[in-house]
């Protein structure tokens, strides 16, 4: 196994840079095809009839061809489109005990895998039973790309969803100050994957706070912000997993001389007030097609 780096220096992300608009173009098909069916430039195949409707033209003719295809209609009928192209291959556990996950998206479908199943493994163990609080999942899109969108996390999503549900519990009627109250005992776990400490690049990790996979969650913090945990969240998910028989929590913090990313949680926290703490699994390869996580994280 061979992992990759994704903590960089200003300087290293320069090395590392591509092109996006020259370097990261798709390939679609080659020439060879034309050899291969006998078509030629003058061919009148449907390319060549596409209608000119001031979108339809300025679009791949051989994808637009694939796509219709693929759903079983005609060119004619697709409108618009939004396509993302994604690493098709399977997951599949690595090292000489098979104790590493290999797969694309681990950031963050791994945490939303997990948050689905523990829900679900709390509903049907009759875990609501006796449960006074409200639990809910929130999986947001555009986490990547800022989250400032209709449907991420800088949207009013959460916020309104804590406003129906403080008004449900008040048999529908809005309650500024049972809405209040219910902000303040709400607690938000933001969970996105951590950077793993690296064999490879340990000085990229703050001596002290150096997680390890297989090593159970780590808590992220930053004076920046740039996560939203603070004293008060990050001790009480360390007494959460004391009292639960966890592992102890692991911790992450950015070395002072390099950048730091951020998640949603500074952003649902700002928007609703509600106190939040920025945690989740160790992994290698963050952003890149292929990334590593422990199996003993996954359970």
């Amino acid at each position: 196994m061979s992992s990759d780096l994704w903590i960089l220096t200003a300087s290293e992300r320069e090395a590392f840079k591509i092109n996006k608009e020259d370097h990261l173009s798709p390939i679609l098909a080659t020439e060879a095809a034309k050899v291969l069916t006998g078509e030629t430039e003058n061919t009148d195949t449907k390319e060549n009839k596409t209608e000119k409707d001031g979108w339809t033209e300025h679009q791949e003719p051989l994808l637009l061809q694939v796509i219709a295809s693929e759903l079983g209609i005609e060119v004619e009928d697709i409108a618009d489109f939004e396509l993302n192209l994604f690493d098709t291959q399977k997951a599949a556990l690595g090292g000489v005990y098979s104790e590493f996950v290999h797969s694309a998206r681990l950031d963050n479908l791994a945490s939303c895998f997990l948050a689905v199943k523990g829900l679900v493994e709390y509903a049907t163990e009759e875990g609501l039973s006796e449960d006074e609080d409200i639990s809910l999942i929130a999986m947001f899109d555009h986490e990547e790309v800022g989250s400032s969108s209709a449907t991420g996390a800088g949207s009013p999503i959460m916020g309104d969803a804590v406003k129906a549900i403080s008004a449900a519990l008040n048999s529908g009627e809005s309650n500024p100050d049972l809405y209040g109250a219910t902000i303040r005992r709400s607690f938000v776990l933001s969970v996105d994957q951590a950077h793993a400490i690296h064999p490879n690049y340990s000085g990229k990790h703050e001596k002290g706070h150096a997680p390890k996979i297989n090593d159970g969650m780590v808590i992220k913090r930053n004076q920046n912000q740039r996560y939203a945990t603070n004293a008060i969240t990050g001790f009480l998910v360390r007494e959460i997993a004391r009292k639960s028989g966890l592992p102890p929590i692991q911790e992450f913090v950015v070395r002072n001389d390099c950048g730091c990313g951020s998640t949603i949680g500074p952003i649902i926290s700002s928007n609703t007030g509600i106190r939040a703490i920025d945690m989740g699994c160790p992994q290698l390869s963050m952003h890149s097609i292929r990334e590593t996580m422990g199996v003993c994280d996954c359970k």
